[in-house]
């Protein structure tokens, strides 16, 4: 039984050694070569490599920046201790001492690379010699490779093929050449069963992940966000709006071929082309500076015109497989929304969101990368940009750092189409700890996916709102269920607080209002919203309590959707949050008249709740007088009795509230055919006598056409 170390390399290794790998002692020592492993050399040749540097930062924010402009020499960071890790040549480090970095040679780095460098090929010696090829990649449990990530989302198709299928988008360069490799393949998440209002179109969200092969936290992030939606499907009452509502489109692997480089060890980051610096580790190109809009736009700051750079930008714009997947699947997505001069501004409206998902620095980044000019809808992007960064912890920031960047993945769906685009930065390392992943990585992105399903409707628009939380249903509503007829109480808290701060300041606004809509989401024109109260009673902050009551007389047994928002003072309403309410059959109590019309002493007594009376109109006791029903209750201190009394078609009947002494406590009048409810809320410390009056107006009588019901609950 062996045990895998994690695998580290000249760039992504550093990750692994830096959370303090200890390796066995033969780890430091050569060993032999075995015949024909290409991987085993270029291991080596990682070993090679001497130009790392501890590059002292001026400030944390030209630290950030940097991490920016140059994400390809970035090894590990340091923010305590004042410097970044980066693998740099001449002219890199002139251009970072200009903004006031200086350097020394990282030998304890390059040291613990080495040795790590060493056990890795020590183990693919063991694997070659017989030992079975693991399932995983080693020392990564945590990290599903290419073939268990697809494995996986099989599994998810299988289990819910209304909910999940493949859309393959193109192939990856080695397909190409026909030498293996892999389809690029898009996850599509929506339930297919529930089609949207005629002459729209379900809201898209896109994310792509790994363009960059050796950024190991990213498809893992992406799969988990799969899990979440699919396994949620019926469970968690937003995944299945967004699913029933929304689509979702993932690319778990945008870049395969290298991926699987990645996966032995080596620090990959570009696809595998070998027409470039052939034969190299660094061979092929970087498709993050590959896309069409903007390619090669810097006069060189922004991507490389040398073939063996990690930053090359390829022959042409859009010459790579990989990215040419990537940019017809966001055009097949949404409409071009975006005129063509580069300050047009998609409308506001404008639906969908594509989020590129990276390793490492802890950033939240929006276009422009190119200029430092703000993008057009740059005050929008920059709202939703530091509403995600609330739930990650990240830096919110435009993507331009020290230097441009061009040719990179918002070209198509914000440059082009004008979609809201962001890169996600995920972590502090390429090849990040498993313990580091799960304990903060995963935790802090996966609620920030979930916002941007939430608003990808309108995402210009509707992360400016207050967003719902801690809603909840009292008692059993959304376990076990109540009965028909049961008042139930709603409490939920609105915030529009949740912004990071930690770049610039978002302004924030008071809530206004808030309401609640069942089982169709309020943007739906058949939607009936219904107001919620501010549990202080008034709306005057940016956070609120509310509170309310959701009658469910009338609504079928079964499970109920109840959507809730919130809106600020500014008028804008917020993302929906969801919560499921669950209807049980009423308890029916046969309860027809029993006692002499109009007198309540002999009323029958109600002491189940809720319950649903099934009783009928006579005909007049007397000739000039109707008839009248009484129905008596105990109603606790401090209780309030809801009465729903729903008449028979043609039937005109009343329904009153009445204290022992015949006073009135509440009473309704509508009219013939309708549903009548009334309400009394007993205040006192003690319980009280309420008699519920049901009298004749007009209409059907007898045991036919003269039935109703009454609903009571408390």
């Amino acid at each position: 039984m062996h045990t895998f170390l994690p695998r580290l390399s000249a760039l992504g290794l550093a990750v692994g050694l830096a959370f303090g790998l200890a390796l066995p002692a033969q780890a430091q020592s050569r060993t032999a070569t075995p015949a024909g492993d290409d991987i085993y050399q270029q291991l080596e040749a990682e070993k090679g490599v001497y130009n790392v540097y501890k590059a002292y930062f001026p400030s944390r924010d030209i630290a950030r920046r940097a991490a920016v402009t140059f994400h390809a020499q970035l090894l590990e960071s340091d923010y305590a201790g004042g410097f970044l890790v980066m693998q740099l040549d001449e002219r890199e480090m002139r251009q970072l001492q200009r903004f006031g970095f200086r350097f020394e040679r990282a030998t304890e780095f390059i040291e613990r690379r080495n040795r790590a460098l060493t056990e890795f090929q020590i183990e693919r010696t063991r694997r070659i010699a017989g030992q079975p090829e693991p399932l995983s990649i080693p020392g990564y449990a945590c990290y599903e490779t290419v073939e268990e990530t697809f494995s996986a989302a099989d599994g998810l198709i299988a289990a819910q093929p209304t909910l999940a299928s493949w859309v393959t988008a193109g192939s990856s360069w080695l397909k190409t050449q026909g030498q293996g490799g892999y389809d690029i393949k898009v996850l599509k998440l929506t339930n297919s069963a529930v089609a949207a209002p005629a002459g729209t179109a379900k809201p898209r969200l896109f994310l792509t992940s790994a363009i960059h092969a050796r950024e190991y936290t990213t498809a893992p992030l992406v799969l988990e966000f799969a899990r979440w939606l699919v396994n949620g499907y019926g469970v968690n009452a937003d995944a299945t709006w967004i699913l029933d509502h929304h689509e979702v489109h993932l690319l778990f692997h945008t870049n395969p071929d290298g991926r699987k480089r990645a996966e032995t060890g080596l620090s990959w980051r570009k696809n595998v082309n070998n027409n470039f610096c052939a034969n190299t580790n660094t061979r092929g190109v970087d498709l993050n500076r590959n896309f069409s809009f903007e390619w090669n736009s810097t006069a060189g700051q922004g991507s490389s015109g040398s073939a063996c750079s990690l930053t090359y930008r390829g022959p042409s714009a859009g010459s790579e497989p990989e990215t040419q997947a990537v940019q017809n699947y966001a055009r097949s997505l949404w409409p071009d929304r975006r005129g063509p001069g580069v300050n047009d501004p998609a409308p506001a409206d404008t639906s969908g969101i594509h989020i590129d998902i990276h390793s490492f620095s802890e950033l939240v980044l929006w276009p422009w990368g190119a200029t430092a000019s703000p993008a057009p809808n740059g005050p929008a992007l920059q709202t939703l940009g530091r509403r995600f960064a609330w739930f990650n912890g990240y830096q919110p920031t435009q993507s331009i750092g020290l230097y441009p960047t061009d040719g990179t993945s918002d070209g198509p769906s914000y440059g082009e189409l004008g979609v809201a685009a962001f890169t996600f930065e995920l972590g502090t390392a390429f090849f990040q700890s498993c313990s580091v992943y799960e304990s903060t990585v995963k935790p802090g992105n996966l609620p920030a996916l979930i916002y941007a399903a939430k608003v990808v409707r309108t995402p210009y628009v509707t992360p400016g709102g207050p967003e719902v939380t801690a809603l909840a249903l009292e008692g059993n509503a959304s376990g076990s269920g109540v009965a028909a007829g049961t008042a139930v109480a709603l409490s939920a808290s609105a915030t529009d607080a949740r912004f990071n701060q930690t770049n610039g300041t978002e302004a924030t606004q008071a809530v206004s209002a808030a309401e609640y809509t069942i089982d169709t989401p309020p943007w739906e024109a058949a939607a009936v919203p219904r107001v919620l109260q501010a549990a202080d009673g008034s709306f005057n902050s940016a956070t609120e309590a509310l509170a309310g009551s959701i009658s469910t007389a009338g609504l079928a047994p079964g499970r109920h959707t109840v959507f809730v928002r919130a809106r600020d003072a500014s008028g804008i309403w917020g993302p929906v949050s969801a919560v499921f309410l669950n209807v049980t059959p009423a308890v029916v109590t046969q309860l027809p008249e029993v006692e002499s019309n109009g007198r309540p002493a002999l009323a029958q007594t109600v002491s189940v709740f809720p319950s649903l009376v099934n009783a009928t109109m006579d005909t007049p006791e007397r000739s000039e007088r109707s008839d009248t029903d009484f129905f008596r209750i105990e109603l606790g201190a401090g209780k309030t009795l809801t009465a729903v009394m729903t008449p028979n078609a043609g039937g005109d009947y009343n329904v009153e509230l009445l204290n022992s002494a015949g006073q009135r406590l509440a009473a309704n009048f509508l009219g013939t055919g309708q549903v009548e409810t009334v309400s009394y809320s007993n205040t006192g410390a003690a319980s009280m006598t309420v008699y519920v009056r049901v009298g004749y107006g007009s209409g059907g009588k007898g045991p036919v056409d003269g039935r109703y019901t009454l609903a009571l609950s408390q």
